[in-house]
């Protein structure tokens, strides 16, 4: 980090995080304004920032999500969420925290299979109405999702991109996945269930009118366009397939989510003018701002330093490389995203297993995957989960602000990875 352009992006990275936190521009500003800063100053340049696969925009996230926002927004014309909606309140028996469980277990089920980011783009429209029936805050309802997507995302290789990544550096497997992190995924949502019926409580308020208003409501009613449905569900479950055949087919989930959204635009007949309407613009526009400031990190030294110091910091103990990794990346992931935080710290990962070798070798690479998918519970820019959801609630005209979000996001990341650090001492260390 001796290059100015390395302290100037950090300080430039720095000046955005506190105008994001503070909330004194909107997020999106920061964000492009921060990217504008890091061109401007030559911390990064247009082949990094747009063409490489390191440091710049990561467009399969984008386009990704631009697809999906298009199948929701077909779908929301069928009435699917208003049916799902009532159905779930109803096999809640209209209980507050009893709704939130369920939607808590069914998002972070869902992201074990999908990527996160798919699985909040369909919960959060039925939380919306689910909240609105029984005229609760949606809020505590939509962050809570958030931390049960990161919290399944763990459990299998294809939950969260990161764990792509780190199967792809260390060499595992679909299966290695399902007996070290299954488990403990499955613990750590029950953890959630526990901490949000504490965290959340002022939140639970029962209002018995409007509880019997949906109870007597039937959800079938709420279909209004049962050939569109037929066709929307058709392309997810083609879609979803797409996503969990990945390794067979070979097609990337961007691919799979532009031809869904294509297929059924075409096939609908829907109004593209009216499908393009359903994306969310604002935040795509904020992921792109945000991976090029990142990627400017990257591209400057600043992140491979910060990574080099923590694997310098280890000592050359197997548990405290482990306990260092999972924290570090805890912490770091809250305020970078995830995917290229462990970009940049998966060959340094692969370096430190190698000296530390065998049998605790691979237990670093358990340590990182924890580490920085459960860390991007701790901020609402820590995982793309998180942004997606502030940018839907901002557009229901029920704003999640920065601090809201960290607020409940700190003490479930430290129960986790408390945790989670508990977990990788007795399996590996102390049972071991």
């Amino acid at each position: 980090m001796n290059d100015w352009h390395a302290w100037a992006a950090l300080a430039v990275f720095a000046a955005a995080y506190v105008l994001i936190i503070t909330e004194w521009v909107h997020r999106v500003a920061a964000a492009l304004g921060g990217a504008a800063a890091m061109l401007a100053l030559g911390a990064t340049d247009d082949e990094a920032a747009f063409f490489s696969t390191d440091s710049g925009i990561d467009w399969n996230v984008i386009f990704l999500l631009a697809g999906m926002m298009m199948i929701v927004g077909v779908l929301k014309r069928t009435g699917l969420f208003e049916y799902l909606a009532i159905w779930s309140v109803k096999r809640a028996r209209a209980q507050p925290f009893r709704v939130m469980a369920m939607l808590v277990v069914i998002t972070a089920a869902a992201s074990a299979l999908l990527d996160n980011v798919t699985t909040v783009l369909l919960v959060a429209p039925v939380t919306l109405l689910v909240c609105e029936r029984l005229g609760l805050r949606a809020a505590p309802f939509l962050i809570a999702e958030v931390f049960a997507s990161n919290i399944g995302g763990t459990a299998t290789l294809v939950g969260d991109p990161p764990n792509i990544i780190i199967a792809s550096r260390g060499g595992l497997t679909f299966n290695d996945f399902l007996v070290h992190l299954t488990p403990l995924a499955i613990v750590l949502t029950a953890v959630l269930l526990a901490m949000c019926r504490f965290l959340f409580r002022e939140h639970f308020t029962y209002d018995g009118e409007r509880a019997a208003e949906v109870m007597a409501l039937n959800e079938r009613e709420a279909i209004h366009d049962r050939r569109l449905l037929a066709q929307g569900l058709a392309v997810l479950v083609l879609v979803i397939a797409g996503f969990v055949l990945h390794p067979v087919v070979h097609y990337a989930p961007s691919v799979v989510a532009l031809l869904g959204a294509g297929i059924l635009v075409a096939v609908s007949e829907s109004e593209v003018k009216d499908v393009l309407a359903e994306v969310e613009w604002p935040t795509l526009a904020f992921f792109a701002g945000l991976f090029v400031m990142v990627g400017a990190l990257i591209e400057t030294g600043v992140i491979e330093t910060v990574s080099e110091a923590l694997a310098d910091a280890t000592g050359g103990s197997p548990l405290g490389a482990v306990m260092l990794l999972l924290v570090a990346s805890a912490v770091l992931s809250g305020v970078v995203d995830n995917i290229p935080y462990v970009a940049t710290m998966a060959p340094i990962t692969a370096d430190l297993a190698h000296t530390v070798g065998q049998p605790y070798g691979a237990v670093l690479w358990w340590a990182l995957a924890l580490g920085a998918d459960l860390g991007g519970n701790a901020t609402a820019i820590g995982a793309s989960a998180n942004v997606v959801v502030l940018g839907i609630a901002e557009r229901n005209r029920q704003p999640i602000s920065f601090w809201t979000f960290t607020r409940y996001g700190v003490p479930v990341t430290a129960a986790t990875i408390a945790v989670s650090a508990l977990y990788l001492w007795l399996r590996h260390f102390a049972l071991a």
